[in-house]
């Protein structure tokens, strides 16, 4: 059957880069939204729309029966899932199929046996997979630590945990339990041994119903926050050939064993000491797809829908791969605070197109991220003839990106890019453990300078701001003055004092300039700096000898500063500041938007509590954050109830801190990572 109209059951990034596929051969396209996602990008760049009422997940992207009606109301004629929400789930799968439509992924058996760890596990050792002995929990003894807990019916980090002491087992079992069924529905939690120091490197495979199997060679994710990637690279550097060898041939194997059709990818944790065992089978499009799509010259979308509609894969053999390609995660959320994710205006985004850089995205500048859906904001992926080239092209991709809004793991990436071990392929999921502190600290950027061009901008745009920037001439050392100076200001001939607030690690900057009569500000006490241009948006300084440019965008009371190397955002401050502007201490506040979930059990005002204990969780962007007690005392105001809508900042609780207190226990549920 030809497919021509296709509706993706699945909303940002990867909905708007299956439409894109779609463009190319002619395939009219139908999105779905929430309520929350009206204007999405997605939405906008379909041909056609449906909405689902609602704003929560459960109440839209994963009403199946919704998205079969959506199908076809709108006159489509297959559905896509894309990755996440609906795609590995069976009875969607089947519930397609029975309205007439073209389910373009594998077949539902083979999504039936691959959705239980448990049972894909027993089916991988009968088709000779390398797998890891599983542990049964009740009999566990100290010769099995550490233990990796993990939900059988589901990815993504939840229902996850690591288990080093034998006494913390039993409530780790519980907590993953409650944490798997709450997110997949299902309970079910499996027990194998924890590899340290081990590789997550994947497969990426390709069938036909015609007895086609591609094996596309090997990407390595080891780069994990929360057991979720953040970089991806094709190949896998540092493999031997005869491990490359094996773990295709174990691949191909796992998908013939189902039945499969369509992408999938085999996952599976390599050791320190290069033994591969097997980990999952996700049948479906992965979030990584792009670096092997680079790698080989493949569309992996466009071969999903040839063998959707029944057409065999265009040769016996794969091509051949052909260098290398790297992916960064970029984030809205703010790694040195715990991952904390982000939300509001985007404001802008804009990275640097060139040859080799690709960019999935389903944000544009001026679109919002909201609480309810995953904090990814883009892809971004670079590929070269070398690992190395690859690597830093990616980093200063990142690095010249204008991202405007909220807080990202930006630098997060690029430093991680050019960390050592990362240059060297010293790769493994305990990277962030050992190295997060380093690559969150402080950079080595001069935030003071890129406030001294902010300033600067900003005595240039004067009372013109009213008019818009156009209006305003640049200066230049012995050019002419712009015009109106003198209205904003009482003095022109005296510093001027300027006070920012650098985001999000709150570090004050005061900037003093004076303009003279040739009306070029000009920096005041600062030595070995001086004004080679000034505009409205862009600022040159020559700093010690060399000229640096910066560009300056405002929004309200923020001010963004983009230089080559480094990229800040400033909050302008009063220039006083107002002491009635405090937070009491032992303050619990809201740190994103989100919704209160539940409180610990007992939390009320007047217990004693200890420190570190957690006592609300919020529900933000498909996670659950704990907020903990900030010191031993007692709970002196509780303004946090299950279900709740809080804004950030909003207060919840406060804690009067008296170290002599006797903590009343308080049962710890779950965390979702």
């Amino acid at each position: 059957m030809t497919i021509t109209t296709l509706l993706v059951a699945n909303r940002g990034e990867i909905a708007c880069r299956i439409f894109r596929t779609c463009r190319d051969l002619g395939i009219t396209t139908v999105a779905v939204y929430s309520d929350a996602d009206a204007d999405a990008l997605h939405v906008r760049e379909a041909d056609l729309a449906v909405r689902l009422p609602g704003a929560a997940p459960a109440d839209t992207y994963l009403r199946g029966d919704l998205v079969v009606a959506a199908a076809r109301a709108a006159g489509a004629d297959a559905v896509h899932p894309g990755y996440g929400f609906l795609s590995e789930n069976a009875a969607f799968a089947a519930a397609v199929q029975d309205a007439g439509l073209v389910w373009v992924g594998p077949p539902v058996k083979a999504i039936e046996l691959m959705a239980s760890k448990t049972r894909a596990k027993e089916l991988m050792a009968g088709a000779g997979v390398p797998l890891l002995a599983p542990v049964d929990p009740a009999t566990a003894g100290p010769d099995d630590l550490p233990l990796l807990l993990k939900a059988a019916a589901g990815g993504g980090g939840r229902g996850m945990r690591i288990v080093r002491e034998l006494d913390a087992l039993p409530g780790e079992l519980l907590a993953a339990a409650a944490e798997a069924a709450s997110a997949f529905g299902d309970g079910e939690v499996f027990a194998e041994p924890y590899v340290e120091r081990g590789r997550h490197v994947e497969v990426q495979v390709m069938a036909d119903a015609h007895d086609t199997v591609w094996a596309l060679g090997t990407r390595d994710c080891s780069l994990q926050r929360r057991h979720q990637k953040v970089i991806e690279e094709a190949p896998a550097p540092c493999l031997d050939e005869a491990l490359r060898t094996r773990l295709h041939e174990a691949a191909v194997a796992a998908a013939r064993a189902v039945g499969y059709r369509g992408a999938g990818t085999v996952e599976f944790l390599v050791s320190a000491e290069g033994r591969p065992y097997f980990l999952e089978m996700n049948t479906r499009l992965q979030v990584e797809h792009p670096v092997t799509e680079a790698v080989f010259g493949l569309d992996l979308v466009a071969l999903q829908l040839r063998v959707a509609e029944g057409e065999p894969l265009p040769s016996p053999e794969p091509p051949q791969p052909s260098g290398h390609a790297v992916e960064a995660r970029l984030y809205a959320e703010d790694p040195a605070r715990d991952w904390q994710p982000q939300t509001g205006a985007l404001l802008t985004l804009e990275v640097p197109e060139g040859p080799g850089l690709r960019l999935d995205t389903g944000y544009t500048g001026g679109d919002t991220i909201g609480v309810h859906y995953d904090p990814m904001i883009a892809k971004v992926i670079a590929h070269a003839p070398t690992r190395t080239e690859a690597v830093r092209l990616l980093a200063r991709a990142l690095e010249r990106a204008r991202i405007h809004g909220p807080v990202t793991n930006r630098d997060l990436l690029v430093r991680s890019l050019r960390h050592p071990d990362f240059a060297a392929a010293r790769l493994d999921t305990g990277f962030y453990d050992r190295h997060l502190a380093d690559l969150t600290a402080p950079g080595a950027g001069d935030p003071a300078t890129a406030a001294l061009a902010a300033t600067l901008a900003e005595a240039v745009r004067g009372p013109e701001a009213v008019r818009g920037p156009e209006a305003v001439r640049p200066t230049r050392p012995g050019g002419p003055a712009p015009a109106r100076f003198g209205a904003w200001r009482n003095v022109p001939s005296q510093p001027q004092r300027k006070r920012y607030r650098s985001e999000p690690d709150g570090t004050e900057h005061e900037v003093a300039y004076r303009t003279p009569r040739t009306g070029v500000p000009e920096p005041h006490g600062t030595p070995g700096t001086r004004v080679l241009t000034a505009a409205p948006d862009r600022v040159t300084l020559e700093v010690d000898g060399v000229a640096r440019q910066f560009t300056i965008t405002t929004h309200a009371d923020r001010v963004h500063v983009d230089a080559a190397d480094a990229s800040y955002t400033f909050t302008a401050l009063p220039r006083f500041t107002d002491p009635a502007t405090h937070t009491d201490p032992g303050s619990l506040l809201a740190p994103m938007p989100g919704t209160v979930v539940r409180l610990a059990e007992g939390l009320a005002a007047g217990v004693t509590v200890e420190a570190g204990q957690p006592l609300i969780w919020l529900e933000a962007m498909k996670m659950e954050h704990r907020i903990l007690a900030p010191a031993s005392g007692t709970l002196t105001a509780l303004h946090a109830a299950p279900g709740h809508q809080v804004e950030v900042g909003a207060l919840l609780a406060v804690v009067q801190e008296d170290p002599a207190a006797t903590p009343v226990p308080v049962p710890v549920p779950e965390e979702t990572a």
